[in-house]
């Protein structure tokens, strides 16, 4: 770490290195700050807030408990905007944009004079960029994680964002439900701060970034409106003092082969969603560290789901905070992890989960001897149609379609999914794979729109699941039977773009395969006159068009990974 400390440290370039101090000061005391605390160690606070994001509607609380715990501690605590991403107020999707919210982290803690910083962030894609931003400046830093929202009674029923969501939408669209029911029903989803109340992508991320060791132990799953949450902000604030003293540890020094490893393992024993997967593969990467899916399988083979929660099982964020949170999941599974990582409060994962938990409850944390599911959650699939794998949440899914032969139905883009999936015309049996083309990283951002719908006319008949593939993502909160993340995605070239409609598709999960049953010939006749989607002609739109990586590489931009694992 640089000797300068503080606001000395990183001056303006003026020429005049005196002058530039001065200058800051000057600045700085027009603040109001006093020349005392002007001399403490700096702590920046990235944080994530917007009018655009109702998952962080509480953070100026927040922020301002990380404060107070600065300053307790001898710092000077100093705030600062990122980007925000609110899952459900960006088009085309908030994942488009999370690699420019890693890009502007990264800058402003490089470009701003602070000795550590602390991370908060909640709404999915914002903890997987906050965490990539600090993992590529490598300067001391700690996560805050805003929260989960409370799942809250209605109608003899508690509802929780956004699982629930999807289920009474599923029963709107099959016409079980009424318009006036579902808008009552949207109106109760939703009603306090915090993220999904499910185990969705960000309370994945949160339980990702506590086993990574980036975050303050215990803290990956306390409501967001619970008194804990403040009092963990201000320990956060406490110890970026000392980061800032000591000068580490650093994220380099925290996220490793190993961490990486016991943070795939937690997302698979948590019934994680698949997003996770493509977050921690772009936060490894900054690292240098790749994630080969055939790897996930063998973990996944190793490692049950012990948290009965919702999409996989019955309970809520809520109830594994009080059940013993990740802490009760981690020491269920300590044979499985590499307890020698250090984490970012200098101790290792060892001497974190020495002391046993007073209380455990086992009914949403299953001991190992009486797992929810004997395997883990996620599995990845390989074939002629996906050559570089695809991903299947089979914790979520319906075993009985798991070893299947079928006719394709296909969807060259979203426009046409939205356009068709409702035509009581349209050629389509509960028995057939809904495909859908030009969705990944490349073609459209990678949207949640891997949960395709299931056409309006087997709705109202009663299906409820058939087995769909894209190149697309789906998010934490969904469920059923969807295969995600085929690469290469049709808008790279891939197979999934050469799939016409009528074609057979052969998926095991048992094999994990997944190939589409046309003739080399064929496939080669198709290939020669399919044009891809040009990119966008200009601004970041072609920036993430021209340099976005697949999902298997975490879709980052190659230019921001690393080439080596140091």
């Amino acid at each position: 770490m640089s000797k300068a400390q503080g606001l000395d440290r990183g001056l303006t370039d003026y020429g005049d290195p005196d002058f530039s101090r001065y200058l800051r000061r000057t600045f700085a005391q027009s603040m109001g700050y006093s020349r005392e605390l002007l001399s403490k160690p700096t702590v920046g606070i990235a944080q994530s807030a917007s009018g655009f994001n109702n998952c962080h509607r509480h953070f100026p609380e927040l922020i301002e408990a990380v404060k107070r715990g600065v300053l307790a501690a001898g710092g000077l605590p100093i705030d600062f905007p990122t980007i925000s991403l609110g899952e459900a107020f960006l088009q085309p999707t908030s994942m488009m944009f999370r690699n420019l919210m890693a890009m502007d982290v990264e800058e402003m803690v490089r470009a701003q004079p602070m000795d550590a910083v602390v991370l908060v962030g909640g709404c999915d894609k914002t903890l997987p960029a906050l965490l990539m931003g600090a993992t590529s400046v490598d300067r001391p830093a700690v996560a805050l994680i805003g929260g989960s929202m409370l799942a809250m009674p209605f109608e003899g029923e508690r509802l929780g964002a956004c699982t629930d969501c999807r289920r009474f939408w599923a029963e709107f669209r099959g016409g079980r439900i009424g318009r006036e029911q579902i808008g009552e029903i949207e109106a109760h989803l939703a009603v306090t701060a915090g993220t999904c109340a499910v185990m969705g992508t960000a309370s994945t991320m949160a339980a990702v970034t506590e086993a990574l060791g980036m975050t303050l132990p215990g803290t990956a799953t306390i409501p967001a409106v619970h008194a804990d949450r403040l009092r963990a902000a201000e320990a956060s604030g406490r110890l970026a003092v000392t980061l800032a003293e000591t000068g580490g540890p650093r994220p380099s020094q925290v996220i490793t082969e190993k961490s990486v490893e016991n943070a795939l393992r937690v997302i698979l024993a948590i019934g994680g969603s698949t997003n996770a997967l493509v977050h921690l593969a772009a936060i490894a990467g900054r690292r240098g560290i790749r994630i080969p899916l055939e790897r996930l399988n063998r973990i996944s083979d190793e490692t049950p789901v012990l948290v009965d929660l919702k999409p996989t099982g019955r309970h809520y964020l809520p109830d594994l905070f009080a059940a013993g949170g990740l802490g009760a999941v981690l020491r269920e599974m300590t044979d499985l992890l590499h307890l020698d990582c250090l984490t970012v409060t200098g101790e290792t994962l060892a001497e974190r989960l020495t002391p046993p938990l007073a209380y455990v409850d086992r009914e949403v944390v299953r001991s190992r001897s009486a797992p929810i599911q004997a395997d883990g959650g996620l599995v990845a699939l390989f074939g002629t149609l996906a050559p570089d794998g695809a991903v299947l949440k089979r914790s979520a899914a319906n075993p009985d379609l798991f070893e299947r032969e079928a006719r394709a139905v296909v969807f060259t883009s979203l426009e046409d999914l939205s356009r068709r999936i409702d035509d009581p015309d349209l050629d389509v049996t509960p028995d057939d794979f809904l495909v859908l083309q030009n969705a990944g990283p490349r073609g459209a951002g990678m949207p949640e729109a891997g949960y395709l719908p299931i056409p309006a006319k087997l709705a109202r008949a009663g299906v409820k699941d058939m087995v769909r593939i894209s190149d697309a993502r789906m998010s934490g909160t969904a469920y059923g039977t969807v295969v995600l993340h085929v690469s290469p995605e049709a808008a790279a070239g891939g197979p999934l773009g050469l799939v016409r409609s009528g074609d057979h598709i052969r998926l095991s999960v048992k094999e994990r395969k997944l190939d589409l049953l046309v003739d080399a010939a064929e496939i080669a006749r198709r290939r020669a006159e399919t044009k891809l989607k040009p990119p966008p002609a200009r601004g970041y739109g072609r920036l993430h068009h021209e340099h976005v990586t697949q999902a298997p590489e975490g879709c980052d931009f190659d230019f921001l990974q690393a080439s080596s694992a140091p």
